[in-house]
């Protein structure tokens, strides 16, 4: 029997914008936040109850990015981690959903609908452009159409593509196509997997652990050897499906892989030990329309892992907790759109030096086997990961559609092959590209452009100062100096100014530190040398690019974020190498003060006219010196 809904008998809520952005994970809320800054309206639709995707306290993956010390990210995304390092020192992740929500609720220009899945959309029927979406909000019962100028896909799955008819691959490229070493020799559509986390507690006394009757059982300690392969997969109730079973055929490239290190699947108990990424499995069937089968078994495991900590083998895990059980899987590939530029491996491995650069990766090319926890089957370990230069760029051509016209996307669904998304698809390089792509979306609606023109119309430069001069480091490129900053008088020694305005905000691998030091209380004076009309000051703090005082905890310092907690869990607190306290003065009238600042990048706004501008620096988060990256007016 069939049955017929008739949704014109539900609400139906129509929205317009400059641009809606589908998806609220940590690059679309970026983008929207990005966009919102240029000016543009933007409408968010995001399918969950809270922003921050595969960060958020639904899934808890740890945001990741480009490796060595001086590569971290920044920009909005440490916007946002100091926001939560300096309201949520403990890490609970309700408030870090706190911050994420905040951050996207109460930006100017922004209007956010949670709790809505994108299920459908509008084209143009001559031009193919996207003229509007559709979604049902689940917690009112009501659909909303979103109409805009631009549309943006974050939503990591890529839903529009399907609906719009946007070009879009799934699976790994053989070796053929892109002459690429990492992959299968023939193309097909496995994907790496997903994964459902377990995060526990260490108390001062025994806990016991009944495990459900439905959970698998891993009975042997060697189940997780030293190379992390499973030597069993058991259930006590029945065998392994025929689906399970495919993984049996997957094997490993034959290409050269003595560069490569192999994941293991380590379940020591400590707050800077695992965080259980290796519950993985779902590569081998389809990532998206397969994903509640998935999380299901990903269920079982879960339960039984824990299970095999407590209650087989001894594991130093008597005081340990079981705290939480992600419910809903974090995905690491699914469909990829296709832009005007494809990022290969090779593009990786030849550091990305493109003319339209506008992020930058550096995480190695990390390929996850699409079998998951069941590589056991063929001794295949878990993940491959092959050596990536650090940092490495990206391009900006690979955030818009080639043949949709007014279509961006970003995160991990940006036009890559399998073997560069391997590399991509971590969160802080995903936020990176959030910011480029919203940027250049702000751009598009003060222009009057499409997405591509940006790059045809020369206006990347301009997306890259802005990038810049937000806060995010853009490999081999300078940030400008205003040029009323560089014109006038400064009480600084030419060596001191000559750092202030290299342009560079953060050390260098030669270990240059590139910022002025100065003693508390010290002040920087621009001597204009008459009346002069002042917009804004800008200040770079040093937010402690070696985190060594954000934590005493080693995962801690990477990012803000935890996973299981020990007796030695210490939390997070604020870099002692920020500014805490600064006034600023225009021909001697205070007109700004604050003594509990915690952010590293600093704009105020000054909208009046002065002969001299002071800043005066009054004390640190611990620091005995100041710091100073970039101290500059226009």
């Amino acid at each position: 029997m069939s049955i017929q809904i008739k949704t014109d008998a539900m609400r139906h809520i129509e929205h317009t914008a400059d641009l809606c952005i589908v998806g609220g994970g940590l690059s679309g809320m970026i983008a929207a936040i990005s966009a919102a800054r240029e000016g543009a309206k933007v409408i968010l639709m995001q399918d969950r109850p809270v922003f921050g995707g595969n960060a958020s306290s639904e899934i808890r993956m740890w945001v990741r990015g480009a490796k060595g010390m001086h590569n971290r990210e920044t920009g909005i995304i440490s916007e946002l981690e100091e926001e939560n390092i300096y309201r949520n020192p403990t890490l609970t992740y309700s408030l870090w959903d706190s911050v994420l929500y905040g951050a996207v609720k109460y930006e100017k220009n922004i209007e956010s609908i949670l709790n809505c899945s994108c299920v459908d959309a509008d084209t143009d029927p001559i031009t193919g452009d996207v003229v509007a979406v559709k979604g049902w909000q689940m917690t009112t019962y009501t659909w909303h159409t979103v109409k805009a100028k631009y549309f943006a896909d974050c939503s990591g799955d890529s839903i529009l593509a399907p609906i719009v008819g946007a070009e879009y691959r799934v699976g790994r490229e053989g070796h053929d196509e892109y002459g690429e070493p990492i992959g299968p020799e023939v193309a097909d559509r496995k994907t790496m997997g997903m994964s459902c986390m377990i995060q526990a507690r260490e108390t001062d006394h025994p806990v016991k652990f009944t495990p459900p009757s439905w959970a698998y059982v891993f009975p042997e300690d060697t189940d997780f050897g030293g190379q992390g392969v499973y030597k069993k997969f058991a259930n006590t109730k029945s065998t392994l499906t025929e689906t399970e079973k495919l993984a049996a055929g997957e094997s490993i490239s034959t290409v050269d892989i003595k560069q490569t290190t192999a994941c293991a699947r380590t379940h020591e108990m400590a707050t800077d030990k695992t965080n259980f990424w290796w519950i993985e499995l779902g590569g081998d069937r389809d990532s998206i329309h397969d994903s509640e089968e998935v999380r299901d078994d990903l269920l079982k495991v879960a339960f039984g892992v824990w299970d095999h900590i407590k209650n087989y083998g001894d594991h130093h895990a008597e005081n340990w907790e079981l705290e939480w059980v992600g419910f809903l899987p974090g995905k690491r590939e699914s469909r990829r759109y296709i832009g005007d530029h494809v990022l290969t491996q090779h593009d990786v491995e030849a550091e990305g030096k493109f003319e339209d650069l506008i992020a930058y990766g550096g995480w190695p090319m990390d390929d996850h086997n699409p079998a998951g926890l069941r590589s056991h089957l063929t001794d295949a370990p878990p993940s491959l990961l092959y050596p990536a230069p650090s940092p490495y760029g990206i391009p900006y051509r690979s955030l818009y559609s080639r043949n949709v016209g007014n279509l961006f996307f970003a995160g991990r669904n940006i036009s890559a092959t399998h073997a560069a998304n391997s590399s991509t698809r971590v969160m802080a390089t995903c936020a990176l590209l959030g910011q480029a792509m919203g940027t250049a979306a702000g751009m598009c609606v003060n222009y009057g452009l499409t997405p591509r023109q940006i790059f045809t119309e020369g206006k990347v430069p301009e997306l890259q100062a802005k990038l810049m001069d937000a806060g995010c480091y853009l490999p081999w490129h300078t940030r400008e100096i205003p040029a009323l900053s560089r014109e006038a008088t400064l009480n600084l020694t030419e060596a001191q100014k000559a750092v202030l305005f290299n342009g560079i905000e953060r050390p260098d691998k030669n270990k240059t530190v590139n910022y002025v030091e100065l003693n508390v209380g010290d002040e920087i004076t621009y001597d204009f040398g008459k009346p002069t009309e002042l917009h804004e000051l800008r200040l770079m703090f040093d937010p402690d690019f070696s985190r060594m005082s954000i934590s005493k905890n080693v995962k801690m310092r990477t990012f803000a974020q935890r996973s299981s907690i020990g007796l030695d869990f210490d939390g997070v607190h604020i870099a002692k190498t920020l500014v805490k306290s600064f006034e600023v003065y225009m021909d001697g009238e205070k007109v700004y003060a604050t003594d509990d600042n915690y952010h590293s990048l600093v704009r105020l706004p000054l909208n009046g006219t002065a002969n001299k501008l002071t800043v005066k620096f009054t004390e640190t988060r611990g620091e005995d010196k100041v710091h100073v990256f970039s101290c500059d007016v226009k």
